[in-house]
Formats: structure tokens, C-alpha cells, sequence
């Protein structure tokens, strides 16, 4: 940011100069709860309204209207607080939360979620590629689809998907669960660390030390538990995956070891 005279000169992703923005306090509050219409609004106006009404005018209950797709909304959310995104947003969406209920009443982009620390985020639709990347905590539900590495380095947290996942889906997985529905293509669980990947139907294939797991009471109690809370009926059966634990210890290894454990 620069200032030019009295007017404060921000930049956007492409390093090109735009004037300040500010939050444009268009929202309708009534009975405790907040609504605008984002159909005419910037990416950085949207917030700045989020920002205001939680923030400042201390609203715990917030619906955005047309919200357009656009990317990076609802990011660095860090109080409890409703939010209803009424349509489908963009990239980066709802990253770096901590805290709020987020409803979201279409579909999301590419890396929804990321590094997600508590919450709950509930999708209507599908979700692009690398969605709840890093994830820490809380609950993402997605009741679509989610595009390839889903829960990339996720460290803890609950990734539920009502519908298929992608390629390398729980890659380098060190904490948390998946609950995965639907089929899942190559390399499930490549390079996981830790953590548990439930998949209701069939795996193209395991990634490197992703292996089957025991199922037990706890594993019933847990799926049963999330599909109740959020009203998704009965469970399928699923598989359960766990980490084979033999890269460990993998720069341990001799040159010729490793290439029998790839």
C-alpha cells in the first residue's frame, strides 16, 4: 500500500494499483441478522462488509447474496459467527477460519477451506481440486464432488464428501479423517503420515504406504456420529486406510532400499 496525497493506493494479485476500498455498508439488519447483495461488489469490498458486521457491529448472523463465484471470499474469519454465501464462490474460498459456521449454497473453486483451523463449512455443491488443504480442525462437508488432491497435508479436522474425489486425494496426510462416499481415483493416501480415510466406494488405487485399516466400535461411532449431526441419513459401508508407517523412517534408508519400498 502507498499513499498518493490524502488517497491511499492498494494493489490487487497482478500488481496492478487500486484505489482503497472501503466496506460499502450496504447491508439490511433486521431481528439480529445482516444481509447484502454482492452482485455489484469487489472481492475486497465483500470482506471489508463481512469484517464490518461481525467485527464492528458485533452481527453473528450474516447472509451474502449473489456472491458472483468470485475468489478468496470469507477468508480470515476468526470468530463464531453464521455466514450463508447464497451462490457459488470462487478460489481460495473460506481460508484461514477459525471459528464460524459457513453455509454455502452452491459450489466452491480450487483450494476451498485452506487451512481451515475450526468450523464447520457445509458445500451444497462440488468443490475443486486441493479442497481443505492443510486443513487443522473443524468440519468441512461437501455434498458433491471435490476435484484431486482433497486434504493435501491435512492435520487434523474431518473432510466428509457425499460424492467422488480425485487423484491423490489425502496426500501427505499427517492428522484428521475423510469420510469419502463415492469412488476415489489413483493414489489415495499417498505419502500419508496419519490419520484415518473411510471410502464408501471403489479405490482406483493406494498411493505409497496408504494400506487398509481394522475397523472397530470407535470407527462406527465416528461416521455415525457425522452423518447425524449434519443430517445425511445413513452411512454406506466403507473400507478403512490408514498409514503402512514403513517411510518412516525413509531417509534412513539405503539408495537400494529405497527403491524396494517404491
Amino acid at each position: 500500500m502507498a499513499t498518493v496525497g490524502e488517497q491511499r493506493i492498494t494493489y490487487d494479485a497482478r500488481g496492478l494499483a487500486e484505489p482503497h476500498a472501503e466496506a460499502p455498508r450496504t447491508a439490511k439488519v433486521e431481528d439480529g441478522k445482516a444481509t447484502f447483495d454482492a452482485h455489484d461488489l469487489s472481492t475486497r469490498q465483500i470482506n471489508l462488509e463481512l469484517r464490518r458486521l461481525l467485527y464492528e457491529e458485533g452481527i453473528t448472523d450474516v447472509t451474502v447474496q449473489n456472491p458472483g463465484a468470485k475468489h478468496s471470499l470469507g477468508v480470515g474469519i476468526l470468530t463464531r459467527c453464521k455466514i450463508t454465501f447464497d451462490g457459488s464462490l470462487g478460489y481460495f474460498g473460506c481460508g484461514l477460519i477459525d471459528g464460524p459456521e459457513i453455509q454455502i449454497n452452491g459450489r466452491v473453486g480450487w483450494s476451498a477451506c485452506e487451512n481451515m483451523m475450526s468450523g464447520v463449512v457445509v458445500v451444497e455443491g462440488n468443490a475443486g481440486s486441493l479442497t481443505g488443504a492443510a486443513l487443522r480442525g473443524g468440519d468441512l462437508v461437501v455434498k458433491g464432488q471435490v476435484g484431486a488432491r482433497s486434504g493435501i497435508d491435512q492435520k487434523g479436522g474431518t473432510i466428509l464428501v457425499m460424492g467422488d474425489a480425485g487423484s491423490m486425494t489425502g496426500f501427505m496426510m499427517q492428522r484428521g479423517r475423510q469420510i469419502l462416499c463415492g469412488n476415489v481415483g489413483p493414489g489415495l493416501g499417498d505419502s500419508m503420515y496419519d490419520g484415518t480415510i473411510y471410502v464408501g466406494g471403489k479405490v482406483k488405487s493406494l498411493g505409497i504406504d496408504c494400506v487398509p485399516g481394522e475397523w472397530t466400535e470407535a470407527d462406527t461411532e465416528f461416521v455415525n456420529r457425522k452423518f447425524s449431526i449434519y443430517g445425511l441419513g445413513d452411512p454406506p459401508e466403507f473400507q478403512k486406510f490408514v498409514c503402512g508407517k514403513v517411510l518412516y523412517n525413509y531417509d534412513n534408508l539405503e539408495p537400494a532400499e529405497r527403491k524396494l519400498v517404491l
